[in-house]
Parts: C-alpha cells; sequence; structure tokens
C-alpha cells in the first residue's frame, strides 16, 4: 500500500450632464461601503466568486493548504481589496486572509528570527476561526549550527544548536500556550549545516533525538499538532533520520527548495514514515538556485503574477495530498511567494489539481 499511496506522485461609463448627475440615485449605504473602508484604513476581503467557493468546497477536508506570512500588498485583488501598507496587514491582514476560502493555515515564518511569546500568538490565534491551523518555525536560535552576522554569514558555532531546554521553553511550550488547539505544526527546519558537521552525521541524529525526545506531547492541547524536521541538506535523508523521527513521533517536513532534491527523491522519507501526516512547505523555484532568495524577491515583488510556473511539482504534490488525505491523514501545506512567484495563486493551481485527480 505504502509504494502505491506515492508511486502516483509521479506527474502524468462615460461622465453626463449636470442634469443626468442630478438624477442619479443615490448610492446605497452597501455601496458605499468600500469607499468608507477604503478611506477609514481597513482591510476588507475579496469578494469570492461560486468557483472559488466551489474549488474549496471540492477539497478533501483534511487538508489545509496557505501560504509563508500574509503581509504582501501585492496581493490586492488576490486576497483582500484596495491598497494597504505592510503596516496595516500586519495588523488587520491574518483574519481578512483566513476569510479566504482556500485558506485553512499560514505559516508564521516570523518566529524563526526572534521567538514569539504566548501571548503573541494568543493575537494571532483571535484572529482565526476555530477550524484554522499554524505552521510555526522554530526559531533559528535552535536550529541553526551556527551563529549568523546580519549579512547571512555564519561566523562560530552555535552552542544552543538543538537545544532540549530552548526547544521546550522557547518554541513548543509559548506556542502551545497561545495557539492551544489551533497549532497544526512546529516545523525545525534545520538550516544548511557546515561541511564539517556533515561529516559527522550520527552525532547530529543523536543530538536530534535527544532534542526531540525532551519536548512535551502536544496532543492534550493540539490534537492535530506535529513535530516536524525540515532540512536543507540532502545528507540527512537516510533510514537512521527517519528512525529518529518514528522513535519521537515527529514528521518528515517535506521542504521543496533548490537546495533539496526534488519532491519525487523526497518520498522514501515519507514511505518510511508511513502512516502519518504530511507536512509540507514550498519555498523555492529551483530556476534560482540554492542562494536565490534575493533574486527570486527581486523578480517576483510584488507577488502578483505567476513568473515561473512548475507544473510538474504542482502536479506532483496535489497526487501525494490526495493519497494522504485520501487514506484519513491531515494535511498541511504551506506556499511561498518565492515557489512560482505568488503564493495565493499557487494554492489555487495545487487546489485546483487535487479536484482534477477526483474527477478522474
Amino acid at each position: 500500500m505504502q509504494d502505491d499511496l506515492f508511486s502516483d506522485a509521479l506527474p502524468k461609463p462615460p461622465v453626463g450632464d449636470v442634469a443626468a448627475q442630478a438624477s442619479t440615485p443615490k448610492p446605497t449605504p452597501e455601496a458605499e461601503a468600500p469607499a468608507r473602508r477604503k478611506r477609514s484604513g481597513v482591510v476588507a476581503p475579496i469578494a469570492a466568486d461560486e468557483a472559488l467557493k466551489a474549488l474549496a468546497a471540492a477539497l478533501p477536508t483534511r487538508l489545509r493548504l496557505g501560504t509563508s506570512s500574509w503581509t504582501y500588498p501585492g496581493w490586492k485583488g488576490l486576497v483582500w481589496e484596495g491598497e494597504h501598507s505592510d503596516a496595516q496587514l500586519s495588523k488587520q491582514g491574518l483574519a481578512v486572509y483566513a476569510q479566504h476560502p482556500l485558506m485553512r493555515t499560514v505559516s508564521i515564518d516570523r518566529s524563526f528570527y526572534r521567538p514569539l511569546t504566548a501571548s503573541q500568538f494568543e493575537r494571532y490565534a483571535s484572529q482565526v476561526p476555530d477550524d484554522f491551523r499554524f505552521v510555526v518555525k522554530a526559531p533559528s536560535v535552535v536550529t541553526d549550527a551556527l551563529v549568523r552576522s546580519e549579512d547571512g554569514r555564519g561566523r562560530q558555532s552555535n552552542p544552543a544548536f538543538l537545544s532540549p531546554e530552548l526547544a521546550r521553553s522557547e518554541c513548543v511550550e509559548p506556542a502551545l500556550q497561545g495557539l492551544g488547539h489551533k497549532l497544526g505544526a512546529l516545523v525545525f527546519q534545520l538550516s544548511p549545516l557546515p561541511l564539517a558537521q556533515l561529516d559527522r552525521m550520527p552525532s547530529l541524529l543523536e543530538r536530534l533525538r535527544t532534542m526531540l525526545l525532551a519536548l512535551p506531547a502536544l496532543a492534550p492541547m493540539a490534537p492535530d499538532g506535529v513535530i516536524a524536521v525540515e532540512v536543507r541538506d540532502p545528507e540527512w535523508l537516510t533510514p537512521d533520520f527517519a528512525a529518529v523521527l518514528r522513535e519521537a513521533g515527529a514528521t518528515y517536513c517535506l521542504g521543496l527548495h533548490a537546495k533539496m532534491p526534488p519532491l519525487q527523491a523526497q518520498l522514501p522519507m515519507l514511505r518510511a514514515l508511513w502512516p502519518g501526516p504530511l507536512v509540507c512547505r514550498w519555498n523555492l523555484n529551483p530556476v534560482h538556485g540554492p542562494y536565490g532568495y534575493e533574486d527570486a524577491e527581486r523578480l517576483y515583488e510584488p507577488y502578483d503574477r505567476l513568473h515561473h510556473p512548475d507544473l510538474e511539482t504542482r502536479a506532483a504534490l496535489a497526487a501525494v495530498i490526495a493519497g494522504i488525505t485520501g487514506r484519513g491523514q491531515n494535511a498541511l501545506v504551506t506556499i511561498s511567494n518565492h515557489a512560482e512567484g505568488s503564493a495565493p495563486l499557487t494554492v489555487r493551481g495545487v487546489a485546483e489539481g487535487i479536484v482534477k485527480l477526483g474527477l478522474q
């Protein structure tokens, strides 16, 4: 059954005169509402058309699709109406984002750069529906083997790398306390390792094992919650890595990134951990190379259209999602603007691919 599950992932008016204007009925309050919202700076959701609503209704109930963060003014007409600043969207955007028919999860990426408090997580949770789930990135102080300068270069070894104490106090406990049952996945994204550490993989696996086994269980407060580990070095993808995750009750985060092999080459990790939920983060289109975030940003901003549609990855991801949710497991999938140019449009493309598979 495991092979059958994953084998399908391979992609097969002019202005009138004064009299006419005087006779024109005054706008209704409903018609004036968008103008009032624009003047007041209130962020309002798009009016979802029937096709979008039907698409959302046709998706598996165990699937939660979404994006990485939400503070992008360029999503005008895709997620919200009108033009808004980053600051406005930081305060009001999440509640509007969560009203989009397709958006049932979001990745909180800012927690990677600085740990968030329980009260910060609680404010996020208060803005979304009961069925919404968050993907939370663990802070880099725990997941990066190096202490880095502002330009991202590693300066020295990080003594807190994979620290069980910090993982618990700076990530798991605040997220659980603040998000409660709305916590979907805690992702420990392990940054690229220096060559010297890649040569000591057995000791790294033991450190990872120790950390994961020390973390509190999520289920009592977050029944859907799962610990997931994402890596940026292919050297991690071994049976020993899968064994560590399985022992700790964690899962592998399918990381679609130019530093990693394509989706199909990562499927053995999912097979080794089956049955289990899917956690996937589609991060960066491979056309930009492994260090292409800045190139992608320059080309893709303001993230309002697709630049590099990756139909092969869409098809493969849709097949994996359909297979896993069809066998009763949850799926949390978040997509970055850097995947194709506009995350909301990629989300819709993946959703259409999933529904198409169900109609075949």
